[in-house]
């Protein structure tokens, strides 16, 4: 007989970058230069200081048993201490820490968790798709909360109807931002945890590219009063420390959430390998290394290229303080799909259409910061040949 998905597989929006990534492989096969600037994976190595943890740590045979369902224990000890020297957070590392295989493994069981099928689930539009396939999975109700610029990209919680608060049983933020490279001030942390107290939400923070940032350093929500009652946040090593195929992470907060998340998860896997715990405990130590640092210059770099490059061409948009990704808008309007297309065939450029993040990113590409920045100056230089798609002179 025909093989017939489940009806949550088919319930999943439709891959829409597919024709995008068919364009973009034909190029390559081709033999054609392509700049891609649509992968938010960093290009620069995991930093040697943490391969030379690792490759002492995949010779101790204690590192190839099972490992630890919440975690190894110096590995979660470490990232409390981070919790404390990095946003002056106290928490316990056996209680309100849990190792997740890459923060998406925690996103994606989180709502197993903590909601019944039928209860909302508040999601940011646009966003990381796995908030709303996770919360759909566990049979939740997606209510959507536009960003945008005109917020600053911050969630209008008031604008949530009454009759949806009372519903919602969870809230996803993510701050920095992916994909508008916004960050959040602790003002609307304030008024988040505020709100989850009155209506019983948990939240939960997705600040995986918190380490990630420019100027000033972005916060902490457990480092508002009262937090740790309704939320937990997630962290991850991939983007800090250029680690994303190491897939390590971690959940911290309340204990009551971490403790079922926890449950979720030695349901359906059995953690991370050992010894990448043991290379991530010393990543953690040393995540203000001077080479940690020297990638935030490089990264830096890259955006200011890709900044100064695109609005010399008059192109506007808004100059991100964190992330790793430009939140870029669309000149003249153009469909954000039919741009990333011209794009792809006219200049040879990847970028991502907003529209795929869902309807609220309409209007915007996003633009990764990953590649050199001889690279973002010779993309910025195809495109300024495009005449058709130059933005608006400046002013």
């Amino acid at each position: 007989m025909a093989f017939v998905k489940s009806r949550r597989l088919q319930a999943l929006p439709p891959y829409l970058f597919m024709e995008i990534d068919r364009k973009k492989r034909a190029l390559l096969a081709a033999g054609k230069d392509v700049i891609n600037l649509g992968v938010g994976d960093p290009d620069l190595p995991t930093h040697k200081f943490i391969i030379d943890v690792m490759s002492q740590a995949i010779y101790d045979p204690k590192n190839h048993r099972y490992p630890f369902d919440e975690g190894v224990p110096a590995y979660r000890q470490a990232a409390a201490e981070f919790m404390h020297r990095r946003f002056g957070v106290t928490v316990d590392a056996d209680k309100e820490i849990l190792t997740t295989i890459g923060s998406k493994d925690g996103i994606a069981h989180l709502p197993l968790a903590v909601i019944n099928p039928g209860d909302t689930v508040l999601v940011p539009q646009p966003g990381y798709p796995v908030y709303a396939t996770g919360s759909s999975f566990a049979g939740g109700k997606v209510h959507t909360m536009p960003l945008l610029g005109k917020n600053e990209f911050l969630p209008d919680l008031d604008a949530i109807p009454e009759e949806v608060r009372r519903q919602a049983k969870l809230l996803w933020l993510n701050y920095p931002n992916n994909p508008t490279a916004a960050t959040a001030p602790m003002a609307f942390y304030e008024k988040a945890v505020a709100m989850a107290r009155e209506y019983n939400w948990v939240i939960a923070n997705d600040l995986a590219y918190g380490e990630v940032y420019f100027e000033s350093a972005p916060p902490s929500i457990l480092q508002i009063p009262g937090a740790r009652d309704v939320a937990i946040e997630f962290h991850s090593l991939s983007k800090s420390f250029n680690m994303t195929g190491w897939r390590i992470g971690w959940a911290a907060g309340n204990s009551d959430i971490i403790a079922a998340l926890g449950q979720v998860k030695g349901n359906v896997d059995s953690g991370q390998f050992n010894a990448i715990q043991v290379a991530g405990a010393a990543a953690l130590e040393h995540f203000d290394h001077a080479l940690v640092k020297q990638q935030m210059a490089i990264y830096r770099g890259r955006r200011d290229a890709l900044y100064d490059g695109l609005t010399a061409l008059g192109w506007k948009f808004r100059k991100p303080s964190a992330g790793f990704f430009c939140w870029v808008n669309t000149p003249d309007g153009l469909p954000s799909m039919d741009l990333c297309a011209r794009l792809i065939d006219e200049a040879h450029v990847v970028t991502v259409p907003g529209a795929g993040f869902g309807p609220a990113g309409e209007g915007y590409l996003r633009m990764a910061l990953t590649v050199d920045e001889s690279r973002i100056r010779q993309a910025v230089e195809r495109i300024g040949k495009l005449s058709a798609i130059r933005g608006r002179p400046p002013g």
